[in-house]
């Protein structure tokens, strides 16, 4: 049975970070509008922002090697390294705002400074990783860093990567201390928390089945009911699809011509979760290395401290795989699903193109816990079999669209699709996601609502000092952006790693058994 049709503003579709941001920017910006929300899950971010699906980086291009990718020339260019720092400062800053105004009481439970570093080994990698320091040192945004080929020092800063390793061949790494940890799903809960307080309907255990244009210009949502059984309709002027990977079957839904002939490739993954208190405190550091000829930017190796409610760990990975799922919680038809007639080409292409990377998920999903740890002790070496678990992360859909390199292109990142009106929009793609959502709403603000923009500018600032600002060019504004932000998260040098405890609570879907497709 069907109930009447509620009105409202916005509807924003998942409860996820990218939800959470953009429903806390436009709170803020126009705090008269009804907002509501639906998510098909118990609660805000289960999915891919939910604190064990991701590595918490929080990515600023600190450590990450596939952010700048060494020419032919034998240059490293460092454009896209210097974009996403760029974006990771405009979330701190609005992070920031919400901590100074009393929207977030504490940052510390959900960001934490912890140092990024770059571990290499081999010689034409060590040369690479200096001449990526050199270029980066010469940028503000990057001040700090540090390079050392030198094994000494690097017992100092890894000192569990570095005990019982055998010295065969050059190794380095950058360090830098201004990284951090973010717990994501912690930062969603808080927001929506918020939100709540502040007359946004959060309707969890909704599903949207779906989304068609009215004749008055809206949109009309069929909304499920998961506890109850019943269908709801509802109609809001402005609809944000924030499903993660769910988002691409609501755009095809839609039926808006900017969504057609895109598809979605799905990527699973998988950590290794150690939580032993002796281990655990040898390592103090976000370590990526580099990733193995074929396999997906996603699946760079890195060994990750995390704080998740306060409690240390070590993650290793991810372990990329394959399943047609497009949610960790979806359905295993998902990626069928998808494919229609207008990315029918598009879809076959890339499968043609992609073969030597689906082998390659395929082969990771079937390596055994064993093959892992070695995997993991070009990290660790002397890491135990029995001191790490598996842990599945979440699913990751990267766009397939057409583009001037060809038909059917895979594409890394993030998009925002929408309608030439602006009344409709969706966020497609991966990493580095949650990081950069703040950057990432902003743009859609911009998108879908550019007559409202001069009138939001000042807010606009107000919550984001270097809005509408060049970074790379102000280094001056970087300095005072760096300094503000660490004194309202709680990021200065001097307040250290914060007080914290083994975990003691079994993790989320842990084994090879959860993690098969």
């Amino acid at each position: 049975m069907s109930n009447g049709q509620t009105k409202i503003d916005v509807i924003l579709i998942g409860a996820g970070i990218m939800s959470a941001t953009l429903g806390s920017l436009l709170k803020e910006l126009a705090p008269d509008w009804n907002i509501t929300v639906f998510e098909r899950r118990a609660g805000a971010g289960e999915e891919s922002s939910n604190e064990w699906n991701n590595a918490g980086t929080g990515h600023s291009s600190l450590c990450e090697l596939n952010y700048t990718a060494e020419q032919p020339d034998g240059s490293v260019n460092i454009s896209k390294a210097i974009t996403v720092n760029e974006e990771y400062q405009v979330s701190k800053q609005f992070w920031s705002y919400l901590v100074d105004s009393r929207r977030i009481r504490n940052p510390r439970d959900f960001i934490v400074p912890v140092p990024h570093m770059s571990f290499v080994q081999g010689e034409q990698d060590a040369v690479f990783l200096r001449k990526r320091f050199e270029a980066l040192s010469k940028s503000p945004l990057f001040q700090g860093m540090e390079f050392s080929d030198d094994p000494a020092q690097l017992m100092k800063w890894i000192p569990l990567m570095m005990k019982d390793r055998t010295l065969n061949q050059p190794i380095a790494a950058t360090r830098i201390e201004s990284g951090t940890d973010v717990n994501f799903g912690a930062l969603t809960r808080i927001l929506f928390d918020h939100l709540k307080s502040n007359n946004v309907d959060l309707k969890f255990n909704h599903q949207v089945d779906d989304i068609k244009r009215t004749g008055d210009g809206s949109w009309e949502l069929k909304v499920r009911n998961l506890d109850s059984g019943t269908l709801e309709r509802h109609s809001a002027k402005f609809v944000f699809i924030g499903g993660g990977g769910g988002s691409l079957h609501l755009l095809q839904k839609s039926g808006i011509p900017e969504g057609k002939g895109i598809g979605g490739f799905p990527v699973s993954g998988l950590f290794m979760v150690c939580r032993k208190p002796d281990i655990v405190a040898q390592h103090h550091a976000k370590v990526y290395g580099k990733a193995a000829v074929g396999a997906p930017p996603m699946s760079v190796p890195h060994l990750d401290t995390r704080f998740i409610d306060r409690e240390e760990s070590l993650f290793f990975g991810p372990f990329a795989g394959f399943t047609p799922k497009f949610l960790k919680f979806g359905s295993m038809f998902d990626l069928i699903t998808s494919v229609k007639p207008d990315n029918l080409v598009t879809m076959m292409a890339a499968g043609v193109k992609n073969f030597g990377l689906t082998k390659y998920l395929v082969e990771q999903v079937m390596l055994s816990k064993e093959q892992r740890m070695e995997a993991l002790r070009e990290f660790v070496p002397n890491a135990k079999s029995e001191d790490w678990e598996l842990l599945v992360a979440g699913q990751r859909v990267q766009i397939i669209k057409n583009t001037a390199s060809g038909k059917g292109t895979l594409q890394f990142g993030t998009e925002v699709i929408s309608a030439a009106d602006g009344s409709i929009a969706a966020l497609l793609g991966a990493s580095p996601g949650a990081s950069t959502a703040v950057s990432v709403m902003l743009e859609v603000i911009e998108k879908c609502f550019p007559q409202l923009i001069k009138a939001w500018e000042p807010k606009l600032k107000e919550m984001i000092p270097s809005y509408g600002v060049p970074l790379p060019e102000n280094p001056e504004l970087i300095s005072e952006i760096h300094a503000s932000t660490a004194r309202s998260l709680g990021l200065t040098n001097g307040i250290g790693k914060p007080e914290s405890k083994t975990l003691n609570k079994s993790l989320p879907e842990v084994g090879e058994a959860a993690f098969r497709p």
